[in-house]
């Protein structure tokens, strides 16, 4: 005590010991405040006050960096997307021009092809020539020599021999400008054969450049969808659901088809390096499918918040006082506005137990999520609600030791962490 009078004697230079009275019809009663009490009464005022302002720094914080996340990740997706298209662009102009390249070798092969059968027959017509010119140029030279033997026996010349001798000597002037025709021809059409050989050489080098940027080109798309498929893949396996019976399921649910069929055409040239990059082409697509088959499935899962305005995590999943706590608590004033966090039917709505006043929202693939402790519902079993509808206002309701929003994710009936499918919206927007 006298501690206690020494600390408010000091204290009360400061803070001078103040008189609050109570008038009644009885009396007057009055509430002595020492300078002690009322140090401990302002410490306690700065030290609720800091704690407040600290805790709204945090939620600010959170906020803006959640933000800008969310604008980071948006942008890097339409970059990805954008580079998907020019690569795709890039890789239809060099299919393009591979095939303009095939075209104008097979141009040249056919040029090649002629213009070998060209000199094979000018070769064949060459030979019979010189055959013929050999035989003609012996039964000449039989001619002369019998002419020589009977002039040199009669002493003598036939004007006949003379004649045939004229005869012999116009045929085989005729038979060699044939000849000379026929060799002209040949080195002409030789000639023309090598400058055939050398474009196409020359087409073949540049097809098989282009031939190698569409392999490239396609590699990069390949490489591309595989790396931008990986976290989608992750996302289900994060919230325990099995990712290729989600894809089942999509594909079961959007697998219709029509039109008029027609035959397919098989090119027989090129079908070592086109069946190649037909196999790359094809998986590309395969991949982009799951790709697309898993925007669909995430459209379907309850990835949204919802709490959309200030509040605190007061719980999360797991076990909690020696029990299983199968959601997580978002604690805020009264009539906060509560929205669903998924497309969905609503299939109950009303009071049940513990939980309060509580709504339960049936999700495609298997998923179902719960509002629990609402102090009003605003929607009726069987009403269809979209993501971000409002559904009701938080509260205070069941077994609940202040206002906040308890919520709850199910898939196939087995609870799993909700900040699972929080996280996995952030992976992948």
């Amino acid at each position: 005590m006298k501690v206690y009078d020494r600390l408010n004697a000091s204290l009360g230079k400061w803070l001078p010991e103040k008189r609050i009275f109570i008038r009644s019809e009885d009396g007057t009663r009055f509430l002595r405040l020492r300078p002690l009490t009322q140090l401990t009464g302002l410490g306690g005022l700065t030290l609720v006050f800091g704690w407040t302002l600290f805790s709204s720094s945090l939620l600010v914080i959170d906020a803006v960096s959640a933000g800008s996340s969310r604008d980071q990740g948006q942008h890097a997706q339409a970059s990805f997307e954008q580079r998907l298209l020019d690569l795709s662009a890039e890789r239809d102009t060099r299919a393009a021009e591979a095939i303009a390249a095939q075209n104008r070798f097979a141009v040249a092969l056919e040029k090649v092809s002629q213009m070998q059968s060209q000199l094979l027959q000018s070769e064949e017509q060459r030979r019979e020539l010189e055959a013929g010119l050999h035989s003609i140029q012996a039964s000449l030279s039989e001619s002369l020599a019998e002419r020589e033997t009977i002039q040199r026996i009669m002493g003598q010349t036939d004007p006949l021999d003379a004649d045939r001798t004229e005869e012999f000597s116009v045929a085989l002037d005729i038979l060699s400008g044939e000849l000379r025709q026929a060799a002209d021809q040949r080195a002409a059409a030789v000639q023309q054969a090598e400058e055939a050989r050398i474009a196409a050489e020359e087409l073949a080098v540049e097809r098989d450049q282009i031939l190698a940027r569409n392999d490239e080109i396609l590699t990069q798309l390949e490489n591309a969808v595989t790396v931008s498929v990986k976290p989608l893949d992750d996302v289900f396996r994060s919230v325990g659901m099995n990712p290729d019976e989600v894809l089942r399921t999509i594909r079961r649910g959007y697998s219709g088809q029509g039109g008029p069929l027609t035959p397919i055409s098989y090119s027989t040239r090129g079908n070592a390096a086109l069946s190649e990059g037909e196999v790359k082409a094809r998986q590309i697509v395969v991949t982009l499918d799951q790709m697309n088959t898993y925007r669909i499935a995430m459209e379907k899962l309850p990835l949204a918040m919802p709490v959309r305005q200030n509040f605190r995590y007061t719980s999360g999943f797991g076990r909690r006082w020696g029990r299983m706590h199968e959601g997580i608590d978002m604690a805020g004033p009264v009539g906060t506005p509560i929205h669903a966090t998924g497309d969905g039917v609503v299939v109950f709505s009303g009071r049940q137990g513990a939980y309060g006043n509580l709504i339960k929202i049936r999700h495609e693939l298997g998923t179902e999520t719960r509002y629990a402790h609402l102090n009003r519902i605003s929607v009726r079993v069987g009403q269809r609600v979209s993501q971000g509808e409002r559904i009701g206002d938080m509260g205070n309701t069941g077994r609940s030791t202040g206002p906040h929003l308890h919520y709850e994710v199910r898939v196939n009936g087995r609870a799993v962490d909700p900040m699972s499918f929080i996280k996995a919206a952030e992976n992948v927007q």
